[in-house]
């Protein structure tokens, strides 16, 4: 930005003629305007985390209106909304389209402070160029244009991703997917690499024994091993595992209450895994001994390939049964676990250290007492072998905003390096979601800044910050990945 727009910028600013969403938006130092203008932004976005729907990236999906994109399954603002006294039939109901929109406007005003009210003007602004307010008497209007330019080409769901100049997305994906999009979206190529993350939680869920019976019918129909024992359940698993490295996918993971370090022998497990598909149901030590064994199975799988895995802990889920059982699971009815995760964690890692089959490892907690535990956790493993090679996570769902991405990164900072932090993801099911990224980097880069101008970092190492910068917004996620 040149001297005579900054002025203007001020200028707008004091007679309040800018708009919420500006260029120095989050930045408030000359420091920090200069690394997120000069290097943060320019920078391109690897999405190694998200929940996108497969199909809908291969279709190119066109989007019947801003209630679909922007509503449909997004499980924080269905949150906010019943929070601000919203009837359920304007949520998930069978109300119209602007009906259940016109609600979530007039939820919004509501939800300053909350990092709805950021991302929600944000995502206007970046994707839609809309820059007003969203309240009850700007949402017809916005409403109105958003949905007119959905019907465009240059809305649908590749462009999407292609405008904010996304490299690669790394979808969630069970070990029975048959990933037959992501085999369509390899035939059809637009310019975003979409890889498959192995997501293999369903394999642990012995505690339901019909349920898990049925999954692991569906497990040995796709990988055509008959499924009886402990062996033949890692044989098939083995087998499509191959099949994802086959297709892209270079990294996995696991979604956890904690982590499982219970201590078994190989014989107990394969009797609860027998017992387990003839309808038994299974004690709660046998449930944790299971988890444990196939857990460190899942681990070796990743290291014998280079793979990384991502350990997601501290959910605690499905906790309104009346809603869950109108509406099932990720609904908006999850909550942070209060669990003690040090020793189980170390004693899983320690395991794989032991036998040198600890690949590369992120680690994110949900509970924010834990990060300073997992941080301490991950440098305890790092062997020298490659930068960062185990490290805390972003911060992650309930800690993606403001107060918990600059609590992760104090906590990395103080007990690691931040600067071999592998970065942002959006950890989101919106093709919308990539303004998240520019938040991240947005925050980073103020916290950066914010050191320089109080003296604790010297001016004289701009030019390392701004490659700091530069690597935690793309190049050591690139690098690390190996996409």
């Amino acid at each position: 930005m040149d001297f005579l727009s900054k002025v203007k910028d001020s200028i707008d600013g004091l007679t309040g003629d800018r708009p919420f969403i500006h260029d120095d938006f989050m930045l408030t130092n000359d420091y920090a305007r200069e690394l997120y203008h000069e290097s943060a932004k320019k920078m391109p976005i690897i999405d190694y985390h998200c929940h996108l729907v497969p199909k809908m990236i291969a279709d190119n999906y066109q989007f019947r209106d801003l209630t679909e994109v922007w509503l449909g399954g997004d499980h924080y603002k269905w949150r906010a909304m019943r929070g601000n006294g919203v009837p359920e039939e304007f949520i998930t109901g069978p109300r119209g389209s602007y009906e259940k929109f016109e609600k979530w406007a007039e939820t919004v005003p509501y939800t300053m402070r909350n990092p709805l009210y950021h991302w929600t003007h944000l995502e206007l602004a970046r994707v839609f160029d809309v820059y007003d307010l969203l309240n009850p008497q700007t949402a017809r209007a916005i409403y109105d244009e958003c949905t007119a330019k959905l019907q465009t080409e240059e809305y649908r769901g590749q462009e999407l991703m292609k405008r904010f100049n996304v490299k690669v997305v790394c979808t969630t994906d069970d070990p029975a997917d048959s990933l037959e999009y992501h085999k369509q979206i390899n035939e059809n190529p637009f310019g975003v690499k979409v890889l498959p993350a192995w997501r293999p939680d369903k394999a642990m869920v012995i505690e339901k024994p019909e349920q898990y019976k049925e999954y692991i019918q569906k497990l040995s129909d796709v990988s055509g091993v008959a499924i009886n024992s402990y062996q033949d359940l890692l044989d098939a698993l083995q087998k499509r595992h191959d099949f994802f490295h086959e297709m892209g996918s270079r990294l996995s993971d696991h979604g956890l209450e904690t982590f499982y370090a219970e201590d078994f022998e190989l014989e107990e497990i394969d009797k609860i895994f027998r017992n387990t598909l003839a309808g038994k149901q299974p004690t709660w030590e046998e449930v944790l001994k299971f988890r444990s064994a196939i857990l460190l199975d899942f681990a070796r799988m990743d290291h014998a390939k280079g793979w990384a895995q991502q350990f997601h802990i501290g959910a605690i889920r499905d906790n309104n049964t009346r809603m869950f059982n109108i509406l099932g699971p990720d609904t908006g009815y999850d909550a942070i676990h209060d669990v003690q995760c040090a020793a189980a964690g170390h004693k899983f890692l320690n395991k794989l250290a032991l036998e040198n089959k600890l690949t590369k490892t992120i680690l994110y907690n949900l509970n924010p007492k834990d990060n300073e535990v997992l941080a301490t956790m991950a440098y305890t493993f790092n062997d020298g072998t490659c930068p960062g090679k185990i490290q805390l996570g972003s911060g992650w769902w309930f800690l993606d905003q403001e107060d918990g991405m600059k609590k992760q990164m104090n906590a990395l900072s103080s007990l690691g390096l931040l600067s071999r932090f592998v970065g942002m993801l959006t950890d989101s099911r919106s093709f919308l979601s990539y303004p998240r990224h520019e938040y991240f980097r947005r925050i980073l880069c103020n916290l950066i800044g914010e050191d320089i101008q109080n003296g604790k970092l010297p001016k004289s190492e701009m030019a390392f910050l701004h490659q700091m910068v530069q690597d935690i917004s793309y190049n050591n996620a690139d690098r690390y990945f190996n996409f």
